[in-house]
């Protein structure tokens, strides 16, 4: 069983990208008829030499055309699977390596992006002064976080089919919404927060079912997955959808001109 973010990064990660997948999905229910990632590439500081930490399979920059915009795009992963993943973006370098010992001399980017990748490492200072040590001066991070609320309905399903391990926040950093922007102030100035005002209507059971799956070292039982498709039907047959509320952040900031 994983006992720190890192080591259950490494379980759902290293080999597949299917539980990143699973997760991605759930969020095109959203309420915003904007998501998440156009919003994003409308917002990220982008300039020059780019930098993504944690890039997984790549979906942002489906959205944000890198070439249009002249950028000279790096995509780094701890992930060998998400690596080869990124491969298939064009004229971006994919480089594996982890957020908190990026292989890149000093004030090598105009711009780093850590995309919901932060609450999943054990140290997430040692990254953040990775990024404003690869970082010019006057360059700036985008980072995007959940809210400890995030997701709560989700939380209550995996309780209420005896799997509290499945909740979305339980693997995962404190490193958050709340705390996330003071933290940052530590080592960066300009820090400025904007929410993404989005939900989840979700219309059908298997969604949900997939998404909880998808964080489990074990997977669900048969008895578990019935019992979430019945708590998740059940509500859907008076409300109409299940309604999960989401809080989510873009936080960004300038490295300190020296």
């Amino acid at each position: 069983m994983a006992t720190t973010p890192s080591s259950h990064a490494i379980s759902q990660y290293a080999t597949t990208t299917d539980n990143l997948t699973a997760r991605i999905a759930l969020h095109d229910f959203g309420t915003n008829p904007q998501d998440w990632f156009s919003w994003l590439g409308e917002r990220l500081p982008l300039a020059g030499d780019v930098l993504e930490v944690g890039a997984g399979t790549g979906r942002l920059w489906t959205h944000v055309d890198h070439r249009e915009r002249r950028l000279r795009l790096t995509l780094t992963d701890f992930s060998p699977a998400m690596c080869e993943r990124l491969r298939a973006i064009p004229h971006g370098q994919v480089v594996r390596c982890d957020a908190v010992g990026l292989p890149f001399p000093d004030a090598s980017f105009d711009t780093v992006i850590a995309n919901h990748m932060l609450y999943h490492l054990d140290d997430p200072a040692a990254a953040l002064r990775e990024f404003a040590r690869v970082l010019r001066s006057g360059g700036r991070l985008a980072v995007a976080l959940n809210g400890r609320d995030h997701l709560h309905e989700l939380a209550t399903i995996a309780s209420a089919i005896g799997r509290p391990d499945l909740a979305p926040a339980v693997s995962l950093n404190d490193f958050m919404a709340e705390t996330g922007p003071a933290r940052m102030a530590r080592y960066f100035a300009d820090v400025a927060v904007e929410r993404y005002r989005c939900d989840l209507d979700i219309p059908a059971a298997d969604p949900i079912v997939a998404y909880l799956d998808s964080l489990a070292d074990q997977p669900l039982t048969a008895r578990q997955r019935s019992a979430a498709d019945a708590l998740i039907q059940a509500h859907i047959d008076v409300h109409g959808v299940y309604h999960v509320r989401k809080h989510t952040v873009l936080i960004t900031a300038s490295r300190r001109t020296a």
